[in-house]
């Protein structure tokens, strides 16, 4: 996927394209449908398939009350990568943007910019000023302009609509197994580890990477089963998420305990994919009974991860799987 974030950079190197735009919060299972229904469109005519998405998120340019994000920009991109789009136009949303009428955000950059010939949006997307561009107002436009607008119907799991909402309700929420049949893979977070402090391995006797924390969602604080990625392996673990209230902290970390793993982590980055909550986070009366319990949920993180349906999906083709961790 080549990745631009001026439409001029591109125009004359493609022919007629097929469009898809969106801001794809979280890359769910709706936003992957649209894409590959973008990605056959473009094969079938034989035009180049494109996803258009903003950086920031429009929410964060429009409110100051913009929910936490599902995805950073980063890993959106690499998540699109992943169903094929031949072009992602990355554009930079301002409230400049935000005032182009419908007509005009169309004519600039996607038609100027695009050659596009086919759009193709989501059953509730809308674009330009005051949200005017809505599947019959592009419609009656790509009459006017030559261009065709489909609208794909809502993808419903479980009895409701796939939406970056509902994902990101459940992963505050704390159940992070329900969000892994919206968005084809468990939720993850990534970062670099950096020193904590050193209580994990010298005082508690179960080592932890200790995450520098760069996403903006986080599942409710507790202990989770998660797999962990380090260095295109992976890996089980037990994570905490929360301010270790037995030793009386203040601010939010991830730490996350590596099962059977050793080696030196720091400066790494790695990505913890969350699989079931165990616990919630809890003050203990001491060491001991706070040493005891780690060892049950170490045990029980194991039973977790071991089970095929808590198998991790990645199809990144540089990964690799470590034989020691992997579901038996």
């Amino acid at each position: 996927m080549i990745i631009v974030n001026n439409p001029e950079d591109i125009r004359d190197a493609i022919g007629d394209s097929c469009v898809t735009i969106g801001n794809f919060d979280g890359v769910h299972k709706g936003h992957q449908r649209l894409i590959d229904l973008t990605c056959s469109r473009a094969r079938a005519t034989d035009r180049t398939s494109v996803v258009v998405t903003f950086d920031p998120h429009p929410l964060r340019v429009l409110r100051n009350d913009a929910p936490p994000f599902i995805t950073l920009t980063e890993q959106k991109l690499e998540l699109l990568s992943q169903y094929g789009p031949q072009v992602c136009l990355l554009l930079n949303f301002t409230m400049a943007m935000a005032k182009l009428s419908p007509e005009d955000f169309v004519q600039k950059y996607l038609l100027d910019g695009l050659h596009m010939k086919e759009m193709i949006i989501g059953y509730d997307y809308h674009l330009g000023k005051g949200r005017a561009g809505n599947f019959e107002t592009l419609s009656e436009l790509g009459r006017k302009k030559g261009f065709t607008v489909d609208r794909l119907d809502p993808v419903s799991i479980d009895g409701a609509v796939v939406s970056s909402t509902r994902i990101r309700d459940l992963v505050q929420a704390g159940k992070v197994w329900p969000v892994l049949p919206l968005l084809g893979r468990f939720y993850q977070v990534k970062g670099e580890v950096v020193h904590g402090m050193n209580r994990g391995g010298r005082l508690l006797g179960f080592p932890t990477a200790n995450l520098k924390l760069v996403d903006e969602l986080f599942p409710k604080p507790g202990v989770y089963a998660i797999w962990v990625e380090v260095n295109k392996e992976v890996h089980m673990g037990v994570a905490n998420i929360g301010k270790n209230p037995t030793f009386g902290n203040d601010a939010l970390s991830v730490e996350a305990h590596l099962l059977d793993f050793k080696g030196d982590l720091y400066g790494s980055d790695i990505r913890v994919h969350f699989v079931q909550r165990i616990r919630d986070e809890r003050k203990f009366s001491g060491i001991d009974e706070l040493k005891g319990r780690i060892r049950k949920d170490v045990e029980l993180g194991r039973q977790i991860l071991s089970q095929p349906e808590a198998a991790i999906k990645v199809t990144r083709p540089d990964f690799q799987r470590t034989t020691s961790s992997k579901p038996q």
